[in-house]
């Protein structure tokens, strides 16, 4: 059974499963899943909770299975917790998964509950991950992204008794606050709490949330990719700022900007040759996010604008490794700022478009 966790509350609330399953990358969402799973299950009488974090290849698997088994000593119900950081339970693992997850559909005195990180096509057609979703639940928590997060934050504001101004100023600083935080959630659910504390419930002025939320946003050098290709000139810079602020390394900035034009030179020489751009794209491992953006930037990007675009890679890849180029900043991060900003410029989206 495959759930939302947007649909957790509703389905606890008819009635606690013996086996859950959450896969995700998300720290904060995951967390705040087990929560409401673990506090269902206090008021239904499993004092007890016992944690197998699966490390290595030789984890051995028959204490778990032991623990799922047997009854607690201590209580007459109990909880176990299963935490596999890899992903991978090997093959030992892979039994004892489908084992436990058979013991569970009949076992109403041991909660079950089974922690992964987020899962590839191939482990969730695993034997040992379509046994557990199929003796109990499994809830995705997706991580939320840039778009959504200011009505995420609207939301958890409101959830305390907050909110922000209504019309284009609220807006702003909903936009304000999600620029402060991106990347983070975690933090941003710390800011949020913080507004709490700091001001009663009712209605947040601009002026006291520009105030009071820091910048603790955290960026990740594939989603820069992202922003570039969908022409967010503004957000692009603010990303590189901040990756050059943690101390991401240039080499790794460039190559991503570099593959994105890269491959956008494949998919459009194919598409030369006669090729329609689905299967372009299919042939040059496009995918996801990344598909539909190409698909919006590459009928009107001309093949000499990306041969330009890529003799401008090649130039920063030398400004990069320390190597001085003719007309431009020798400083590796101006360089890549006017790389990220020659893609963006190109693939800025066209009114009606």
């Amino acid at each position: 059974m495959q759930l939302a966790p947007a649909q957790l509350a509703a389905q606890l609330s008819k009635g606690l499963r013996s086996l859950y399953t959450l896969h995700g990358d998300e720290p904060l969402l995951v967390q705040e899943a087990l929560d409401a799973i673990r506090a269902t299950a206090r008021g239904q009488g499993y004092t007890e909770r016992t944690v197998h974090s699966v490390a290595g290849a030789h984890f051995d698997w028959s204490e778990v299975l032991a623990a799922g088994g047997s009854l607690s000593l201590f209580a007459d119900k109990q909880i176990l917790e299963i935490r596999i950081p890899s992903g991978k339970p090997g093959k030992d693992g892979s039994v004892a998964l489908q084992q436990l997850a058979q013991q569970a559909e009949g076992n109403a005195d041991t909660l079950t509950l089974v922690v992964l990180p987020r899962l590839d096509k191939v482990a969730k057609s695993a034997a040992w991950f379509v046994a557990l979703e199929r003796f109990g639940v499994t809830i995705q928590v997706e991580p939320v992204e840039r778009g959504a997060l200011p009505q995420w934050i609207a939301q958890r504001l409101q959830a305390q008794g907050q909110r922000v101004e209504a019309g284009v100023e609220g807006q702003r600083t909903l936009q304000f606050f999600a620029d402060r935080v991106e990347g983070n959630l975690l933090a941003a659910h710390q800011e949020i709490q913080k507004l709490a504390l700091l001001h009663p419930p009712g209605e947040l002025q601009w002026a006291q949330v520009e105030s009071a939320v820091l910048n603790v946003a955290r960026y990740d050098v594939f989603k820069l990719s992202e922003s570039v290709l969908a022409g967010q000139r503004l957000r692009t810079q603010r990303m590189l700022d901040g990756l050059q602020a943690e101390g991401e390394a240039e080499v790794l900035v460039h190559w991503a900007l570099a593959e994105d034009i890269r491959s956008l030179k494949r998919v459009k020489d194919a598409m030369d040759a006669g090729k329609p751009l689905p299967m372009a794209l299919r042939d040059n491992r496009v995918w996801g996010a990344k598909e539909r953006l190409f698909e919006r930037v590459l009928p009107r990007l001309a093949s000499a604008q990306i041969a330009q675009l890529l003799q401008a890679a090649h130039q920063v890849d030398g400004i990069v490794k320390g190597l001085k180029q003719p007309d431009w900043p020798a400083d590796p991060w101006q360089a890549l700022h006017r790389l990220a900003g020659m893609l963006c410029q190109a693939c800025v989206p066209q009114p009606g478009r």
